[in-house]
């Protein structure tokens, strides 16, 4: 046993061993388990999900008209990149990414002698495939486990990925500001160019921009961005790949970010909400994923919009205490042209216009006539009593708390009269109304109530412009969508809108052409003779809630369906606004620049001959005003002089449009013509 026996200087030499072996196996085992989770992470194969998906929009005509999301584009191979981003990476991030094994022994060591000269911490030792492990796999927190992890990971990357394969993730997934991750993405951000075609100047920019994105951004530093840039250049030198006259030029003019006016001209309300149709769309694809979406919105009627709007507010709102508007513009097969959310996206970002939290008054009571012709008992020429009514102890009444005695349903609906929707609703039964509304394309669910038929119910300004369509098109289904097609950056289609779906009949074509006839003899003669567009036959519903909180037009023609709403945010009165007045207004104004130079399509039950209503000096709900003669037979140039001769008369005409929201006992209610 003398053998293993040692003494002296032999002695402390295996004295040393042993305990270096011992403390290599505890070193070993304390790293195998600090390195669990990294395996872990490997082994579920997913890399860190960034925020949120790259969407980028198109309108109907292929032009872009904004971005939403993060800003990704990993459709830019590596060869394709110019030699001199590739080196001023290099240079400045892991000049021997080519010689190590995914950790720099000697780069960390050289930075922990950088550092305790300048006794502060100057220089990092990460590699790039360090750097990227972080980047696919963990968060940014700055402790010693989160270091471990990352070495773990970058030794698992080295051996499952090529070195152009980690450079070219590190090109694609570093985040370079401003909502951008990768140099592409960045490159058409700061610069309005493809990253092939980028100058040596704005390389070293954007090389420079790995170390501290936020920092380093030429949107917000300009100063430091260049000085940064300067550093990427001198690092070039240094490193072998340049010398110092072919980065003189670079010096001499350095790189500026372009300007950038995000929300300008953008339609962004119709934006934000596509945004999230898209998400719905594509929700089985990974987040950060890269779209291209082609959408709907026309930007010529989409800027038109958005000016009847805001001139609208500009010129009245004071007057009428109104400080917001929103706005929905369709075809008749449901695509959307145009979308107002408010009156300022700048200011609020709330989208009026998606929102389903206002009543529509009595722009809802073309649902409960509809229900009512569906049954085959009731034609436009149908005659009901308007007389006092009471259900339980609800007890609706006409504005002014006058009655028309004998009436046709044409001309309840022009007056805006309340107590024959009411009738009518008795009739049909409550809950086919609201089944019918549903169908047609109110989205969100309402209580089925005794005020159902005067429209206490919420609603949004796109639910009923998509509703208003199954009356433009004849009697089918028209789901309001905004998105036409979507594609990868690499050109695969991901969604493409069908436009031989099968079309789901809502309504019989007789009670389209009844409803039409009677929403025509709205517009021409009853209270909503501001949204009369000439030599074009055009239908509607004027709306106003109680205390004048809601002013709603909803109408449409043989190519356009539109519906706008004017209030107050906080739910304020305003002066004594009609669905007749602003509303109306806006909705006239609007058609009559959409329907120049474009050939009227047809609309059925509502051409120019077909606007008769009987003679009446009754004072109705809306207006107040005598209702005016309309032949049968009138020929066009008769029509046409008898709606210049309503015109004269508007301005001496008080509108008065009003409708309940509470089941209150004797209110004095008159669900509004409009």
């Amino acid at each position: 046993m003398s053998i293993f026996r040692v003494t002296g200087f032999r002695r402390f030499l295996v004295e040393v061993i042993s305990d270096g072996l011992t403390f290599f196996a505890m070193g070993l085992v304390l790293m195998t388990a600090l390195a669990l989770p990294s395996f872990q992470v490997t082994a579920s194969g997913e890399f860190n999900q960034v925020d949120d998906y790259a969407i980028t929009f198109l309108d109907r005509y292929g032009n872009e008209i904004g971005r939403r999301g993060i800003r990704t584009d990993d459709s830019i191979e590596l060869a394709t990149l110019p030699d001199y981003l590739i080196n001023a990476t290099l240079a400045t991030e892991d000049r021997r990414f080519y010689e190590h094994f995914g950790i720099d022994i000697m780069g960390i060591s050289r930075a922990m002698v950088t550092n305790a000269r300048a006794q502060s911490f100057v220089e990092g030792g990460s590699t790039i495939t360090q750097q990227l492990a972080k980047n696919l796999f963990l968060s940014s927190e700055k402790t010693i486990t989160r270091k471990l992890h990352e070495a773990f990971l970058a030794l698992w990357l080295e051996t499952h990925y090529s070195k152009d394969e980690i450079l070219k993730l590190y090109f694609d997934r570093a985040y370079m500001g401003g909502g951008n991750f990768g140099v592409a993405a960045a490159a058409e951000y700061y610069f309005g160019k493809k990253v092939q075609n980028i100058s040596l100047a704005e390389a070293s920019m954007l090389a420079g921009l790995f170390k501290a994105p936020t920092k380093y951004a030429p949107h917000v530093d300009l100063a430091a961005a260049r000085g940064r840039a300067n550093d990427v250049l001198t690092n070039m030198v240094q490193a072998g790949f340049m010398t110092e006259g072919q980065v003189t030029a670079a010096r001499l003019s350095p790189a500026a970010a372009i300007e950038r006016f995000e929300n300008v001209e953008s339609p962004n309300y119709f934006l934000d909400w596509a945004f999230g149709e898209v998400k719905t769309i594509i929700k089985d694809y990974p987040i950060g994923t890269a779209f291209v979406v082609r959408t709907t919105v026309d930007p010529v009627l989409q800027k038109h919009a958005e000016n009847s709007i805001s001139s609208i507010l500009r010129e009245e709102g004071e007057a009428f205490n109104v400080q917001q508007g929103a706005m929905v513009v369709l075809e008749p097969s449901g695509a959307v042209r145009a979308m107002v959310g408010g009156k300022d996206y700048g200011k609020s970002q709330f989208n009026r216009a998606t929102s389903p939290t206002r009543q529509p008054g009595s722009s809802f009571k073309p649902f409960v006539y509809a229900t009512a012709l569906e049954t085959g008992k009731f034609r436009p020429n149908t005659v009901i009593t308007d007389a006092p009514i009471c259900i339980g102890d609800w007890c609706p009444k006409n504005y002014g708390r006058s009655y028309a005695g004998r009436v046709t349903l044409k001309s309840a609906l022009a007056r805006s009269i309340n107590t024959v929707p009411v009738r009518l609703s008795q009739a049909t039964g409550r809950q086919p109304i609201a089944d019918l509304a549903h169908k047609m394309g109110i989205q969100n669910s309402f209580p089925v109530t005794r005020s159902l038929a005067l429209g206490v119910i919420s609603v949004s300004v796109l639910d009923m412009a998509s509703s208003y369509a199954v009356f433009a098109n004849g009697g089918y289904k028209a789901k309001a969508f905004g998105i036409s097609r979507i594609t990868t950056l690499r050109g695969d289609v991901v969604f493409d809108a069908k436009k031989d779906i099968a079309q789901e009949r809502i309504l019989q074509t007789e009670t389209v052409a009844g409803i039409n006839e009677m929403l025509r003899a709205v517009v021409t003669s009853g209270t909503g003779r501001r949204a009369d567009v000439p030599g074009t036959p055009a239908s509607g519903k004027t709306g106003t809630t109680q205390s004048y909180r809601d002013a709603w037009f909803a109408g449409y023609t043989g190519n356009y369906v539109a519906a706008v709403w004017y209030g107050n945010d906080d739910y304020t009165k305003t002066n004594n606004l009609t669905g007749g007045r602003l509303p109306a207004q806006t909705w006239q104004k609007f058609m009559v620049y959409a329907h120049s130079n474009i050939k009227v399509a047809n609309l059925i039950g509502a051409d120019f001959n077909n606007i008769a209503v009987e003679v009446s000096t009754e004072q109705n709900g809306d207006d107040q005003s005598p209702q005016l003669v309309r032949p049968p037979t009138l020929t066009p140039d008769a029509g046409e002089k008898l709606r210049k001769l309503e015109r004269k008369l508007e301005d001496l005409l008080l509108v008065f449009d009003r409708a309940p929201t509470a089941e209150n006992t004797n209110p004095p209610l008159q669900s509004p013509l409009g």
